[in-house]
């Protein structure tokens, strides 16, 4: 099972019941007041053929304000069908669990939705309290029940990298550490070694095939693995260190002497380094 299938087992299983006692709920809402899971509804939509999003109106996407939610909910939109035996899903982008709870005080724009929280489910930690990646990820109450950091820089990666992580294998993470490193090389190929190399020879045209996120990734698992930051340090300080090939760029040395002929523009880079003083 991949995260994705993971994912969507734990959401869909929010809403079981039991037909003897209850009835089935309306609907399943997810609230997410910091958005953090926003980059991957889209790909989630593509899963989830129950899954409607609270938004601007766009019916061809799925999203609309809370008024369309609930005609949706009702089958009262025209070339909407909701699909028959799956309960629905509300992805709640910048709304938490507490703003829906005070029906009185509840915002205006959300009140349609307000009492859908007795008559559905909040898909949300045990705690009550909204889900987080990280919440997601570490928790074994409802989660994945993954060893993941809890420092802002794997925060920060994970939020970068969660549309890459999706296709990942769950049981080949289990007893994994998940850290910076490992989300920034979801997002930076998974080999920072070659990348590195790949970097040197093409210089902007490999900056260029990335997006910022990738980019952004790419350069902190360098100077997280190599001391090395290289879009400010640049590709002479690289060549450098890499004809020294001293500590951490011995690997990196070894990587390239197999194949040179696959970074041609190397040698002249090293060329036209300063000879080392020794």
């Amino acid at each position: 099972m991949i995260v994705v299938e993971k994912l969507i087992e734990l959401l869909r299983n929010s809403a079981v019941y039991n037909p003897d006692t209850q009835s089935a709920p309306v609907c399943i809402l997810w609230p997410d007041k910091e958005s953090q899971f926003e980059s991957i509804i889209k790909e989630l939509q593509a899963h989830l053929p129950e899954l409607f999003i609270l938004g601007e109106y766009a019916p061809e996407s799925k999203t609309g304000p809370a008024i369309w939610l609930r005609c949706v909910l009702s089958n009262k939109i025209e070339d909407i069908e909701l699909p028959k035996e799956l309960i629905p899903i509300l992805y709640l982008p910048g709304v938490g669990r507490q703003d829906l709870r005070a029906v009185e005080s509840c915002p205006d724009n959300l009140k349609p939705l307000a009492e859908l929280q007795y008559r559905g489910v909040i898909w949300s930690q045990i705690n009550a309290k909204d889900w987080t990646i990280l919440s997601l990820l570490k928790s074994d109450q409802g989660g994945f029940a993954l060893d993941v950091a809890q420092d802002t820089s794997t925060k920060d990666a994970m939020k970068l990298a969660l549309g890459n992580f999706l296709e990942e294998d769950v049981e080949l993470l289990r007893g994994k550490r998940l850290d910076k490193d490992y989300f920034n090389s979801l997002l930076s190929g998974g080999d920072p070694i070659r990348d590195l190399l790949q970097w040197m020879n093409l210089g902007d045209e490999f900056v260029q095939k990335r997006s910022e996120n990738e980019w952004n990734a790419f350069n902190a698992i360098c100077k997280s693995q190599f001391g090395f930051i290289p879009k400010s340090e640049g590709q002479l300080a690289a060549a450098e260190k890499l004809a020294l090939h001293n500590g951490v760029w011995q690997p990196i040395w070894e990587r390239y002497r197999e194949a040179p002929l696959r970074y041609k523009n190397i040698p002249q880079l090293i060329r036209n380094c300063k000879m080392p003083s020794f």
